[in-house]
């Protein structure tokens, strides 16, 4: 039987490390993962959109979107109305003014980053 290589230690970044500021806001981290940031920012410039539409939009599978519709929805950043057409279920979400304002602050949060990163 064959040994098994020695097993490679990470070794931490070289530099320094940034230290969290003191009294800078935290990223909403409800709003930072991809697909829900991509789902607030294309329900930000549509009134509304159907779940088939934000699946398009998005290019995800119908359980990834259906997962990360409904944590927005629990946190109150999107509404979601479920009716049918015909006999086909229908489900459309619009974002709340909650989310709305959410996704505001994560943005005027981002933009301080990018500020901050560029005029170093």
């Amino acid at each position: 039987m064959a040994a098994k290589p020695a097993r490679r230690e990470r070794k931490p970044p070289a530099g320094p490390v940034a230290a969290p500021v003191a009294g800078a806001p935290k990223l909403d981290r409800m709003i930072h993962e991809r697909l829900r940031l991509g789902i607030l920012s294309a329900l930000s410039v549509n009134e509304s959109l159907t779940f088939n539409e934000l699946k398009k939009m998005l290019d995800t599978t119908d359980g990834n979107l259906s997962v990360h519709a409904r944590k927005l929805e629990e946190a109150g950043y999107v509404g979601c109305t479920k009716s049918f057409e015909g006999r086909v279920p229908r489900t459309d979400y619009r974002l709340s003014a909650s989310g709305k304002r959410a996704l505001e602050r994560y943005l005027d949060h981002m933009e301080a980053l990018i500020r901050a990163m560029r005029e170093k």
